[in-house]
């Protein structure tokens, strides 16, 4: 089954958009013009005691195992692998995971930052196509377990810096 054909089944309003392929993201936020916040990204992990999870979180932020490891329990966390991925999402070119979970009989955690957002984007399924519709029919249809376990992506990239301890503005960032 389609992302669009399960979008229909369960009478969500969305609409379909195409673009040229792309492979993250972040790339897909440029292609879509749209703010990096507003896509949702979507990242298996894999846990101690053998469970998936369907992570929900925006473009612009890096997904906290450490974070995860702490709310679930579950021992630790993992990210899945490509092959698992392959194997969880077997209708889906692999890097375009939609993330809807029980699409794929996964429990969704979706980061609560995205939570805010009125309206989401979304790969199809597909490197091309893009998916856009309502937070609030997104979370009726896919009922995720809204937590906190993101955080800004630009902080990598700070942290990667050197720093020079007589000069450092943070606003030059």
């Amino acid at each position: 089954m389609t992302v669009m054909d399960y979008l229909t089944e369960k009478g969500c309003s969305f609409r379909v958009t195409e673009h040229a392929p792309t492979f993250t993201a972040e790339q897909l936020a440029e292609a879509e013009h749209v703010r990096p916040r507003n896509v949702a990204k979507p990242v298996v992990v894999r846990t101690e005691r053998g469970g998936y999870y369907l992570c929900v979180l925006p473009a612009d932020r890096k997904i906290s195992l450490y974070a995860l490891e702490q709310l679930l329990e579950q021992g630790t966390v993992q990210l899945a692998t490509e092959e698992e991925l392959r194997c969880l999402f077997d209708d889906a070119q692999l890097g375009a995971e939609p993330p809807l979970g029980e699409l794929y009989h996964l429990p969704t955690l979706m980061d609560r930052t995205l939570a805010k957002d009125k309206e989401i984007v979304f790969q199809a399924g597909t490197h091309e196509k893009a998916v856009w519709m309502s937070m609030a029919d997104y979370k009726r249809l896919v009922n995720p377990r809204v937590l906190k376990f993101s955080y800004p992506a630009a902080l990598d990239e700070i942290e990667s810096m050197p720093l020079d301890p007589f000069f450092y503005d943070p606003f030059m960032l």
